[in-house]
């Protein structure tokens, strides 16, 4: 382990919640030394699906043995289980709920542990915040070199969540939007690959809902303010934006909305 190792943490308790200042004090009391780094606490209330979405979009930029911490946990205080999980080179500690789902598609884990070691809880243990009494000093005892066999027995498997993919036709892609980012821009599950020899200029129309651009572009200034533009965003999925304002609030659209891409 590194002097200076990092946990983060991604929650859906809010930018300020004072949960989150909970757990970091729980892990600086144990580990003074650790790096804590906030991925984000702005996950809608028990959006799993999303939370394992960012998981798989953000965990893997970060160093080797990196320990992330995830906390959206609508069944906290159930018999639902708490896994610690290697996939990759990173390790995670979060409920067995989905939300190693998405990073689990892409990598086969190498290593599932259900947490159940009560020695290295914080106690008494409250029912409805195991994100600070199991799962911040859990995180924290690792950061100082536990071993993870000591947290409990193996995991056999992890939890799924359904994902409805994109579907490609003759000239044309049906998907959806599935997350909304901090700037209002809208993420579709319409990837990099599938739009690999669609053409990008005039030819193709994308409709979301009941709006229709034409044109795939590289960035969103290549046209004027206010513009409704598509674009391959930096996660290869394509968005579609407004430049300099929100397509979530002008188009009156969400998760969920239709996306269809022809040419």
């Amino acid at each position: 382990m590194s002097n200076y190792p990092i946990i983060t943490l991604t929650t859906d308790f809010g930018a300020s919640s004072p949960y989150v200042a909970a757990m970091k004090g729980v892990i600086l009391s144990i580990n003074s030394q650790v790096q804590l780094v906030d991925i984000t606490h702005a996950i809608p209330p028990q959006k799993i699906r999303l939370a394992a979405q960012v998981l798989a979009d953000t965990t893997s930029f970060y160093p080797p043995d990196t320990i992330h911490v995830a906390v959206v946990d609508p069944g906290v205080g159930t018999s639902r289980a708490i896994v610690y999980a290697e996939i990759a080179d990173q390790r995670y500690v979060c409920p067995n709920n989905g939300l190693l789902d998405r990073l689990a598609d892409r990598h086969q884990p190498t290593k599932m542990i259900r947490v159940s070691e009560p020695k290295y809880f914080r106690t008494p243990v409250a029912p409805t915040f195991h994100g600070r009494d199991i799962m911040a000093p859990v995180a924290a005892h690792l950061s100082l070199g536990l071993e993870p066999e000591k947290l409990g027995p193996r995991q056999a498997e992890l939890v799924k969540l359904e994902w409805r993919g994109a579907k490609r036709m003759a000239n044309r892609i049906q998907g959806e939007v599935v997350a909304v980012d901090s700037f209002g821009n809208l993420v579709t599950n319409i990837t990099r690959e599938m739009l690999a020899d669609v053409p990008t200029d005039e030819t193709v129309a994308i409709r979301c809902d009941d709006h229709e651009t034409r044109s795939i572009f590289q960035t969103y200034g290549d046209q004027p303010p206010m513009t409704l533009i598509a674009l391959i965003g930096s996660n290869d999925q394509l968005e579609i934006a407004i430049v300099d304002d929100s397509a979530k609030i002008m188009l009156g659209v969400g998760v969920g909305a239709p996306v269809e891409v022809s040419w």
